[in-house]
């Protein structure tokens, strides 16, 4: 409940301000959180065109928002408007419907599952060293192409059952997918989709693509036979819970639907962490001989297990403290439901709310010397008394990301094993960017040269 007479006037930005916070949303998201929590303080007010948003930057605020109070802060700004683009899958739904769908996949992800496909997850990134083996001492390799290849042959390998290499035409598609929902969320959704922009167009057709995509493998699956009840992978189950559909295009659409959000979200988050984490790696010479030592201590000359996931400790933290400095999902986008009370701070029912884990990971009232790159402000000794909901990368309340055991033992995995056989250096002159899409990307992809660990 709101209390009207205790709630705070709430700081931001001046309307003779909104052309510059216009500009920035569009060129440089991530400049316009920052500057506002750096200038304005953990909450404040952002009038951008017909919205007002409402930005909380404590971690006490992430905990009313997105745990105590979540049933009264539906998906938000960006991922309402991202609907048009990705449908009603598992990112984008609500109420009953997503908890249906949360219902159909959580079996894919349990602990017991996740801990058998360790050895598929070790497998897939052994190739992915050997691959870029045979880059050593020649020129630049994309190494995010290169993790986005990982990540969904894993993706395909332990949740679906399937060759995702067979299926042609993925990583544009997502990329066009993911262009149309920032273009809705800086647009707000004002732009018809029939309008014939020419990134509107190259989405139609990647959207064709992705149906084109799901439905081969809905019918690859139900093709190869066997009693689709006992598959413990998350298309069987999507395949048996959309087929009792009453309607069975209603059945098509949500299999399309949440195939496709399965698609994206299961492989650009991982893709985006393993990115910065090669990056950052390179730049602190002394972050990499450490993981090189762990590696060879705890793998020696073999692939990593499921238990080594607890003895790669060094190669945990730093992990963990890429996804601080650049968490893969961002900005978690609200929008109330009814009155409430964040802070002291009065937001009115169907206000649009904004947690940005980017900006609360650097908080300064939390984190010491939060621009640098720190792994061991993970240790256990260092990290005691820390808020819980200071470090949020994989959100947090009953939408905490389902797919985090599975994307963070693929990183450890892939980043002992690298760090094993491998030095990656950035290319000289080359300037890295953030890029704020769905997930934080690396902008227009990483080029690095490989050489053999001296």
């Amino acid at each position: 409940m709101t209390t009207h007479d205790t709630v705070r006037p709430m700081p931001g930005p001046a309307r003779r301000e909104m052309p510059g916070l216009l500009r920035q949303l569009v060129g440089d998201r991530l400049a316009l959180m920052t500057s506002a929590a750096r200038q304005y303080g953990d909450a404040v007010r952002i009038r951008i065109g017909p919205k007002t948003l409402y930005f909380f930057n404590h971690p006490e605020h992430a905990k009313r928002v997105l745990a105590d109070h979540a049933a009264n802060y539906h998906k938000g700004i960006g991922l309402q408007q991202a609907k048009r683009a990705l449908g009603d899958g598992l990112l984008t739904s609500e109420g009953a419907l997503w908890q249906k769908q949360r219902k159909v996949i959580q079996p894919a992800f349990q602990a017991r599952r996740i801990a058998k496909q360790a050895g598929i997850v070790a497998e897939e990134a052994g190739k992915l060293v050997a691959r870029l083996r045979t880059f050593e001492g020649g020129g630049p390799v994309d190494v995010v192409k290169e993790m986005t290849g990982l990540t969904l042959g894993v993706l395909g390998r332990t949740l679906l059952d399937a060759d995702l290499g067979a299926l042609t035409g993925l990583g544009e598609a997502f990329e066009a997918v993911q262009d149309q929902a920032m273009f809705e969320m800086v647009t707000m959704g004002t732009v018809p989709m029939w309008v014939p922009l020419p990134h509107q167009l190259r989405f139609r057709r990647a959207r064709q693509t992705l149906q084109q995509a799901v439905d081969q493998l809905v019918a690859d699956r139900v093709a190869r036979g066997g009693d689709l009840a006992e598959g413990e992978d998350a298309l069987a189950r999507l395949v048996l819970s959309t087929r009792a559909e009453p309607d069975p295009r209603v059945g098509v659409q949500r299999m399309r639907d949440e195939l496709t959000t399965l698609l994206l979200a299961g492989h650009e988050t991982t893709a985006s962490t393993l990115g910065w984490t090669l990056y950052l790696v390179d730049r602190h010479p002394e972050v990499r001989e450490r993981l090189h030592a762990e590696a060879v201590e705890v793998l020696g000359d073999r692939l990593p297990e499921y238990q080594d996931l607890h003895r790669l400790t060094y190669t945990m933290r730093v992990v963990e403290e890429v996804m601080r400095l650049y968490p893969p999902v961002w900005i978690l986008p609200r929008q109330a439901q009814a009155d409430d009370e964040v802070g002291g701070y009065r937001v009115p029912a169907g206000a649009d709310v904004l947690i940005c884990p980017y900006t609360l990971h650097r908080h300064p009232e939390f984190w010491d010397a939060p621009e640098q790159f720190r792994p061991d402000r993970f240790d256990p000794e260092h990290s005691g008394g820390r808020p819980r909901y200071a470090y949020i990368p994989f959100g947090a309340g009953p939408r905490f990301c389902v797919g985090n055991s599975l994307g963070l033992m693929e990183a450890v995995f892939t980043i002992a094993l690298l760090s094993r056989e491998l030095r990656l250096s950035l290319v000289p002159g080359y300037r890295v960017v953030a890029e704020p899409m769905l997930s934080l990307r690396v902008r227009g992809g990483l080029p690095m040269t490989a050489h053999p660990v001296s």
